[in-house]
């Protein structure tokens, strides 16, 4: 299902302070959270705001690799949970072809942030770990947490 980066935020748990990705569905009222570090979720609210900080970061420089060597960014899929952690294939396409890379979802939501690739999220796994937006509607931004 076609899914977006819905917000970029903090919550306050009981083993701490965690970042989260709210994943939004298209044609769904509830959202898909993944609890990503926080380098991860500043990185990927820096890739929304198309920050430009000066020298390229870890997913600055990857994304300059692949394009140098004349790949892009297809799509981002979260594609399935294993014991509580989000898989996610990257598909690229080279000049040698497709190709479908393992990644962690943080990583990958980074480069789609900074492509604007389409960002897709497995039906099941999206139902797995659907919530209520109402639950992240008053946690806070990240870009307020570590001023990015």
């Amino acid at each position: 299902m076609k899914a977006h980066i819905d917000a970029v935020r903090v919550a306050d748990t009981p083993d701490g302070t965690v970042a989260v990705v709210v994943l939004g569905a298209d044609d769904r009222e509830n959202v898909l959270p993944i609890f990503v570090g926080f380098e991860e979720a500043a990185s990927i609210a820096r890739g929304l705001d198309a920050t430009d900080i000066g020298r390229p970061l870890t997913h600055d420089l990857t994304l300059d690799v692949m394009e140098e060597l004349g790949g892009r960014v297809d799509r981002v899929v979260v594609s399935d949970v294993e014991e509580g952690t989000y898989i996610a294939d990257l598909h690229v396409e080279t000049p040698r072809g497709s190709t479908v890379l393992d990644a962690r979802p943080s990583d990958s939501l980074a480069l789609a942030a900074r492509t604007n690739a389409p960002v897709e999220v497995d039906e099941d796994v999206f139902e797995e770990g659907a919530r209520a937006p109402s639950g992240f509607d008053d946690l806070r931004d990240v870009r307020e947490v570590m001023g990015v």
